[in-house]
């Protein structure tokens, strides 16, 4: 019998300020990082429901990438790891995805208890991200943003690292432009000042 914890994928929310802030919901699914824009963030509020955009595919190693997507590069600006840690669903996920809803437990620094992902029947691409009603809902709650807004003032001394973020294709997209292949020792791409 498989252990609770061989069923645990990754999951990752990147917050990203490029054009307009917004965070990158990232879950483990048959070997990719299936991902979704979702504008104003996950919540912990059950009576939030949050628009989730279905965008590319990334591969695994992408979830590590922390850094600044140069100006002229398509998602040009600051992409922090606002949450992550691991999930789990009942069943096969890709199989949920497929049929239009999953839902799974989460466990990660911020983001814990059960969520569901529900395509929306119009608009080809969109979905709700729901929180349950359970002992880790927090009606109310507030998102905060761990990066200043964009255009912000900078403090004096703090060292900015330009990365460029992994190239090359996610195994099975069809889309080219995102990670494939990277190298990465899960070290997250930042300076700081002595």
């Amino acid at each position: 019998m498989k252990s609770r914890n061989s069923k645990r994928r990754r999951f990752v929310v990147h917050e990203h300020h490029a054009r307009r802030l917004h965070f990158d919901f990232r879950l483990e699914v048959a070997g990719v990082l299936k991902s979704w824009a979702v504008p104003k963030g996950p919540s912990l509020d059950p009576a939030e429901k949050r628009l989730a955009v279905e965008v590319e595919d990334h591969s695994i190693a992408y979830g590590h990438f922390e850094g600044t997507i140069a100006e002229g590069r398509y998602g040009a600006g600051e992409v922090r790891i606002w949450d992550e840690g691991f999930y789990e669903a009942e069943g096969d996920a890709a199989a949920q995805l497929k049929k239009g809803k999953l839902t799974f437990e989460m466990f990660g620094g911020k983001l814990r208890g059960t969520f569901s992902l529900v395509r929306m029947s119009r608009g080809e691409g969109q979905w709700l991200l729901i929180k349950a009603r359970d002992g880790e809902a927090a009606p109310g709650w507030e998102l905060e943003t761990i990066l200043e807004p964009r255009g912000a003032k900078r403090r004096e001394g703090k060292l900015r690292l330009v990365v460029e973020p992994p190239r090359g294709r996610a195994a099975g997209s069809k889309s080219p432009g995102k990670a494939k292949g990277v190298k990465s020792s899960g070290a997250k791409a930042r300076r700081k000042s002595g």
